[in-house]
């Protein structure tokens, strides 16, 4: 695929995709989630020794400000649960994604920005960032998952009081609630994330795969997530990796991880 819309720079084994749409704030249209769904679900492994993605919007304004309301206009309840059952299935794609994703969120994250944010593992807020669901505005309610993900944040009572209220919160009370795992200085979203995903790059990654695994099996439904676990451990135990993790453990030396 071509993109149009997604900017990726590619260093050290972490790709920086960048959303640029700076005129409409990053607005998700059917462009931008057809690119992300490409780069996901398609591309983004067969990047050499990656490490994880950092995800962030263009401009200093706006991580993503939410879709983009224009695509929206007339859809009828069949065109409406088709169009959220896209999204969702998009963002399944970055909270599956066997490699952490972590959002660089730079300024408003609002709506599918907020939903974008939240699929990813972890979230790096500058102090400029500004969250919300403000859906109920336009007589909708979040459909990529904003509903189910907010209230495993942050908690039933506080996700119902912002989605009822489409009340945008700051950063330091995002990291007070625990949707956000850390504030920095606006302009150094980036460069926090980046600087996790090298601490996790030096980690076995098949082990930190597992981890993403166990972590969405607890929410899933349909999955037990201390069967999961037990798997996941029984796996963990046949690689190479935890050959090697048990062997510098004991000679009091790092371990040299080859990810198998």
């Amino acid at each position: 695929m071509k993109y149009e819309i997604l900017h990726i720079e590619v260093s050290d084994g972490i790709a920086l995709v960048t959303i640029s749409r700076e005129k409409a704030l990053n607005a998700l249209n059917s462009q931008t989630m057809s690119e992300l769904a490409y780069f996901f679900g398609e591309e983004a492994m067969s990047i050499p020794d990656l490490k994880g993605v950092v995800l962030t919007g263009a401009g200093e304004k706006a991580f993503v400000a939410g879709a983009d309301i224009t695509e929206f206009q007339g859809l009828n309840p069949l065109q409406g649960k088709e169009l959220a059952q896209r999204g969702q299935d998009i963002f399944f794609l970055i909270e599956h994604f066997k490699k952490p994703v972590i959002a660089a969120v730079n300024g408003f994250a609002l709506g599918g920005g907020c939903e974008l944010a939240m699929a990813c593992h972890l979230r790096i807020a500058g102090e400029k960032a500004r969250f919300g669901q403000p859906e109920v505005n336009l007589g909708l309610i979040p459909g990529y998952g904003g509903t189910q993900r907010l209230i495993q944040y942050i908690g039933k009572t506080k996700a119902t009081e912002l989605l009822m209220t489409a009340d945008m919160i700051g950063a330091d009370e995002a990291l007070r609630l625990g949707l956000v795992n850390y504030v920095v200085p606006a302009g150094e979203e980036v460069a926090k994330a980046t600087e996790l995903l090298e601490k996790i790059g030096t980690k076995a990654p098949f082990a930190i795969s597992k981890i993403i695994k166990t972590v969405n099996a607890y929410f899933a439904e349909e999955t037990d997530g201390f069967s999961a676990e037990v798997s996941a451990f029984g796996e963990c135990c046949a690689t190479e990796d935890f050959k090697e993790g048990a062997a510098a453990f004991v000679e009091k030396r790092k371990a040299a991880f080859k990810g198998r």
